[in-house]
């Protein structure tokens, strides 16, 4: 696999809610629009955003929630990017200028296709483009051909069919990723994300057990996010624009905590961490180091901490 997006510097990603406040931006028709559900913005999704380039300003049009949550929750998997803030953060990364967030909802999928193609059009896009299975509109009426069509007779709207995109002789996809990152293996996940994994939450108040042993943690609070599997994980996390490295955590703690609940816990290897708590922090995952196991006792976890600090440190 050699594809990789073509990133460029952009300061900030407006965001707008729903295709009407698009309408009434600031581009005018200088722009173009990438289209479909980004869960992940993996290197897919990153060539269908790449095709929508060269026409000025470029967006990504998206649903909250994701279709499947509304029309078959029980079999929404779990979010690869979770928050619209993180998603964010990424497609700022990769030279995104605006995020349209499109509001789905039972009412919104009852809308006909043609209509739907229409409200794309009216938003005064010169190109748009989707992946090549990529279907809008009531009952799946709408498809990316038939919206190249229906553009045939718009003013000036040029549109893309992505074939899809191929690793590892498979389809790129995020149920790839999903299953990469439940195995553990960041390589995979990283080699079809285009980037390490990373998770975004909010710092909240733990035990306080990391600093009674000498390596103080933020327990970062990930309610949505897919963890990968539990074990220990060389980390850089970032909170105010600067990559720091550590160790994290992810699992139950069996040695001090019998709840079987999963949490991230995260050692940095810096001395700026803020001591309060409520700020946001974005964790990439590097490589594992190990599994979770639970020890004799806290001496045995505080030696096999430090072990772990030193691998990360010297990875």
């Amino acid at each position: 696999m050699t594809y990789r997006s073509n990133f460029r510097l952009v300061l900030e990603v407006t965001i707008y809610r729903g295709l009407q406040g698009l309408t009434k931006g600031e581009y005018g028709k200088d722009f173009g629009l990438a289209l479909g559900v980004f869960d992940g913005v993996h290197l897919g999704h990153q060539a269908v955003i790449d095709a929508a380039r060269g026409v000025g300003r470029i967006g990504v049009l998206s649903f909250d929630p994701h279709p499947v949550e509304v029309l078959a929750p029980g079999k929404a998997p779990r979010k690869i990017i979770a928050s619209l803030a993180h998603q964010e953060r990424i497609l700022k990364d990769i030279g995104v200028d605006f995020l349209v967030v499109v509001e789905f909802t039972r009412e919104f999928a009852n809308v006909a296709g043609r209509d739907f193609a229409e409200n794309l059009f009216a938003t005064g896009a010169r190109k748009l483009a989707a992946g090549h299975d990529w279907s809008f509109g009531k009952n799946r009426s709408g498809s990316i051909d038939l919206l190249k069509e229906w553009a045939d007779g718009a003013d000036g709207v040029e549109v893309v069919k992505v074939d899809p995109l191929a690793a590892g002789g498979e389809r790129i996809s995020s149920s790839r990723i999903r299953a990469a990152l439940q195995k553990g293996d960041l390589k995979k996940a990283a080699d079809l994300l285009g980037r390490n994994y990373s998770v975004y939450g909010k710092v909240k108040q733990g035990k306080q057990l990391g600093r009674q042993l000498g390596f103080p943690t933020a327990n970062v609070e990930v309610v949505e996010d897919f963890l990968p599997a539990n074990g220990v994980y060389a980390i850089f996390a970032k909170w105010s624009g600067e990559w720091i490295p550590g160790v994290a955590n992810v699992g139950t703690r069996p040695t001090v905590d019998d709840s079987m609940r999963r949490s991230l816990e995260v050692h940095l290897f810096s001395e700026k961490v803020p001591d309060d708590y409520g700020w946001m922090l974005e964790v990439g995952f590097q490589r594992k180091i190990r599994d979770e196991r639970k020890f004799d006792g806290i001496e045995d976890l505080k030696a096999q901490i430090a072990k772990d600090s030193a691998e990360a440190r010297g990875g």
